[in-house]
């Protein structure tokens, strides 16, 4: 397990921002097709569960993305 982790971590090093945009865009379109392929009595948990994944991953991501900004701005300022 750890050496999957850290053939994450070089991959994620190797990358730029359009490798990342592609895995975004497939496994927003495997949940779609996951989402397509659930009874409709199964839907409201499932729309319940995807929010919440999106907002717990959505949040980290663009505190991440605020302090970098942050950081540049005052960096330039200085």
């Amino acid at each position: 397990m750890k050496k999957l982790l850290n053939y994450g971590n070089e991959f994620v090093k190797q990358s730029d921002w359009r490798d990342l945009a592609l895995i975004k865009l497939c496994l927003c379109a495997i949940g779609m097709m996951w989402g397509m392929a659930l009874p409709k009595k199964a839907h409201k948990p499932a729309v319940f569960i995807i929010v919440s994944v999106f907002v717990c991953t959505y949040i980290p991501l663009m505190l991440k993305l605020f302090r970098i900004i942050n950081k540049d701005i005052n960096k330039k300022k200085s």
